[in-house]
């Protein structure tokens, strides 16, 4: 078999698809519905692709060159691949209090995340499509999965709708960058763009791709579907909107503009910088009115996905490191985060408004304390992990010489502190709300293992960030 054809390198998804096939028909022709177990097969399908792809070593392309692994590839597979596994772990109460869980979903999730792992490792402009519609048609349809409730429906039809449009974009931008360099491979890419003479035609191209990739990430001036997409979609669907679709984009973002285009780096860091401001600036200013909590988290995870585009803006293996710990850091900080939202329940009913946290350090002591360790981490304050995250992005856009991008982010992380503190005093200070249902075990442990990861990560914080160094460089 020629090294071209080696498919050992793409097992990881390899294993996931032709998982969720078996999967699917095992649900289609099972008598009864028995969507647990096989929400709890696509964990074990998850968890074993993850060891697939922690198994790695070197450099691997395939396909022609279309499909690359390496280290960044790997580490940036791990985080998707935790985060999806721990959401879906994190559903099954969720749905079995809503009269059972339809097997559909955890295949969908599978699904996506095939998709997720296929953008990570994308090599060229053809890969790269493939892998972002195989994510976004599952995700369209898990948003709207509730096809009971309103909100759910146009969560979902806002992101098709909008998505279509972005997709539409990127595939504009990318057949525009295939004209003007003859090639869709990112290397050839690379060598075909030439500093002194870049033509016009290509840095539109570069601008509508980047669009694309703005929309996947949510950043600022394409984010407008996130707050009504994270509000209607069911809850546990949020929590995996928040987490493994964000990395996958970002990390699809980071490996194009730094592999394809390392020859205009002044031209798309204008475009970054540019997206990165506006996003931390949104995040921060927008969040403060809201009294849905899943609108805040939008309107959060829009701020942080701001912060990391602050590393990928100085466009060196130091941003690239920072972006990769901001990540990582961020996945955990969030489905802890997610964990408690899931936990806030009455009367078997969930309970979305910030208010009803009102008292909760009387009434749940050991959830106020991991959501205020959490919402402390989110703002950024030393010496939680979250601190920590903007230090190296933020240490990276200085070595970079942007100087007026650090400072703006962290004028905009002192904005954006305000309305996690807000949190904190509703929690702590505020008169008790009639007590929520006890917090079922798997949202316990998620909860209680993030909040120990964001309280001790300054103890030991050097194998992550070693990790994300090799990362970082295999991309240089």
């Amino acid at each position: 078999m020629p090294a071209d054809l080696n498919l050992e390198a793409a097992s990881p998804e390899l294993t996931l698809a032709i998982g969720a096939m078996a999967l699917l028909m095992l649900g289609v022709f099972m008598k009864r519905e028995r969507g647990e177990l096989i929400l709890w097969l696509s964990v074990l399908l998850l968890a074993f692709a993850g060891v697939l792809v922690a198994q790695g070593s070197g450099t691997v392309t395939l396909f022609n060159g279309s499909f690359i692994v390496d280290a960044y590839a790997r580490m940036m597979k791990l985080l998707v691949l935790a985060g999806a596994g721990i959401a879906l772990v994190m559903s099954v109460e969720y749905w079995r209090d809503r009269g059972g869980l339809k097997f559909e979903f955890p295949i969908l999730v599978l699904f996506a995340t095939t998709g997720m792992l296929m953008m990570i490792s994308a090599n060229d402009l053809i890969a790269l499509y493939v892998g972002l519609e195989l994510q976004s048609l599952a995700l369209y349809v898990v948003a709207a999965f509730r096809r009971d409730s309103a909100r759910s429906a146009e969560a979902g039809l806002k992101y098709f709708v909008l998505g279509a449009l972005a997709s539409g974009m990127l595939l504009y931008g990318a057949s525009l960058i295939y004209g003007f360099t003859g090639t869709t491979e990112f290397v050839k890419i690379a060598a075909a763009v030439q500093p002194s003479g870049v033509s016009l035609g290509l840095i539109f191209g570069l601008v509508f791709l980047m669009a694309g990739f703005a929309f996947k990430i949510s950043a600022v001036p394409f984010h407008m579907w996130t707050p009504d997409v994270y509000e209607g979609a069911p809850t546990p669907v949020t929590a995996f909107f928040a987490a493994a679709p964000k990395l996958a984009a970002m990390a699809l973002t980071v490996r194009v503009l730094i592999a394809a285009f390392p020859a205009v780096t002044i031209e798309w860091q204008q475009i970054v910088v540019f997206l990165s401001i506006a996003s931390m600036g949104l995040g921060a200013f927008a969040a403060i009115g809201q009294t849905n909590i899943k609108r805040l988290m939008a309107y959060s995870s829009i701020g942080h996905m701001g912060f990391a585009l602050v590393g990928l803006a100085a466009g060196t293996p130091e941003g690239v490191q920072g972006v990769i710990v901001y990540l990582a850091i961020y996945l955990v900080m969030t489905l802890g985060t997610f964990a408690c939202i899931l936990a806030m329940r009455r009367n078997g009913r969930m309970v979305e408004d910030i208010d009803q946290l009102s008292g909760l350090s009387s009434t749940n002591p050991f959830m106020a304390l991991m959501l205020a360790l959490l919402l402390f981490s989110l703002a950024g304050i030393p010496p939680l992990a979250g601190f920590f995250a903007k230090f190296y992005v933020f240490l990276a856009a200085i070595h970079a010489g942007l100087y007026a991008l650090a400072v703006i982010g962290v004028l905009l992380s002192v904005v954006g502190a305000y309305y996690y503190l807000r949190i904190v005093k509703i929690m702590y200070f505020d008169a008790p709300a009639e007590r929520f249902e006890p917090m079922y075990p798997s949202l316990a442990a998620v909860l209680a293992v993030s909040g120990l990861f964001i309280l001790l990560y300054f103890v030991n914080p050097a194998p992550l960030v070693a990790f994300a160094g090799v990362a970082a460089k295999s991309l240089f």
